[in-house]
């Protein structure tokens, strides 16, 4: 049954017949947007004010990750890290540990480098100017516009891939949206529109109805959006069709074989370099290929036992990991595993996986097994 929208009146602003440009459909949406953003934004722990450390953790943190995913890292963090300072002094590996679980880890690496500018040049205190905010480590327009636009009002852009499918529907924009072109286009657009002394709260609406109205996957609840009748691609039934994006390219496969090297109670790690995927993070041991029983004999000095795991599978941007498993008890490092450096090699406590060692997401089946193993 047709519900009406509670926006419909906005029609008798608009002439008969009269197509209305971009800024005029965001415009005529501005004071219904922040009314229905007020009344139904999400009670989230870092807008419980408006501190712009908080905010920016929060947001760093929320890229590539979902909200409800967030909140428990975000309250651990803020334990561990409660203050720029304490972040730019933190130990790498204790910020690799709070961090784990959450991935793209060099986003963490940017926040303590970024820290120590702030440290260094502003006192302790985030800058309150876009502009100083995009020079910081790993800070975009996205997160520099978030920050200054929540913390400090200054009406600044902040356009994600959340807001930018939402801007393609209001507008009918058939433009790729993952085209830095399209990006900078609809900041603009927003430049033009957004207010001072409002910005905090325009930016998160058209965030949140990104999030819970126009949402990324599924059906849009268009009777709900305060866009109804402005939204373009509503009028013209291209819900399905915007937003436009490429198509991504394939995803490298990667075949590994994992071996948890058990020696007595305690299982062997190493830390990975310093660049490339999962830099300065700690694995469990892996060569490359699926390796059955015979292959695997031939890489230990010893005769061993292997104890066949489930296979998993982690996907990262731009490459699949798929894995086999192995559990193999041992009596001493085998050489053709360290090389030259049987040193790399650590032989962790249970515990300390737990506690001390950052082991990231992609060998989360694996530490799952241990976990089962020794806990019960």
């Amino acid at each position: 049954m047709y519900r009406p929208s509670p926006y419909e009146g906005l029609q008798t602003l608009f002439a008969e017949g009269k197509k209305l440009s971009d800024k005029e459909r965001l415009a005529f949406a501005y004071g219904p947007l922040l009314s229905w953003y007020r009344e139904h934004k999400r009670d989230l722990p870092w807008r419980k004010n408006k501190d712009a450390y908080r905010i920016w953790i929060s947001e760093i943190m929320l890229q590539q990750t979902r909200v409800e995913a967030v909140k428990p890292y975000f309250f651990r963090f803020m334990e561990h890290f409660p203050t720029v300072e304490a972040l730019a002094s933190a130990p790498d590996d204790e910020l690799m540990k709070c961090w784990e679980g959450l991935g793209y880890y060099s986003r963490a690496r940017n926040l303590k480098k970024a820290a120590g500018v702030i440290v260094e040049q502003y006192g302790g205190s985030l800058p309150n100017s876009h502009e100083k905010l995009l020079d910081l480590p790993g800070i975009g327009s996205y997160t520099a516009g978030a920050i200054a636009s929540i913390a400090y009002e200054i009406p600044a852009p902040a356009v994600d891939g959340n807001v930018l499918r939402v801007l393609s529907r209001v507008c009918g924009s058939r433009d790729d949206i993952l085209k830095q072109s399209t990006k900078k286009k609809m900041e603009g657009l927003v430049s033009e529109v957004i207010q001072e002394g409002e910005a905090g709260d325009f930016n998160q609406a058209l965030i949140e109805i990104g999030a819970i109205v126009c949402v990324p996957n599924g059906a849009p609840l268009c009777d709900s959006c305060p866009f109804y009748t402005v939204c373009a691609a509503r009028e013209e039934d291209l819900i399905g069709e915007i937003p436009v994006k490429t198509p991504k390219k394939k995803r490298k496969i990667e075949e590994k074989t994992v071996l948890i090297l058990q020696y007595g109670e305690r299982i062997a790690i190493r830390k990975r370099g310093e660049e490339g995927l999962l830099a300065s993070l700690y694995e469990f041991i892996s060569v490359p290929g699926k390796l059955g029983s015979e292959e695997l004999s031939e890489l230990f000095d010893e005769p061993i036992t292997p104890e066949k795991l489930p296979e998993a599978k982690h996907i990262f941007s731009h490459v699949e990991w798929h894995m086999n498993g192995y559990r193999i008890p041992i009596t001493k490092i085998p050489s053709r595993l360290s090389g030259d450096r049987p040193e790399d090699f650590i032989l962790a406590e249970f515990e300390e996986l737990k506690d001390r060692y950052p082991i990231p997401n992609a060998f989360a089946a694996y530490k799952e097994f241990l976990i089962k193993r020794f806990e019960k």
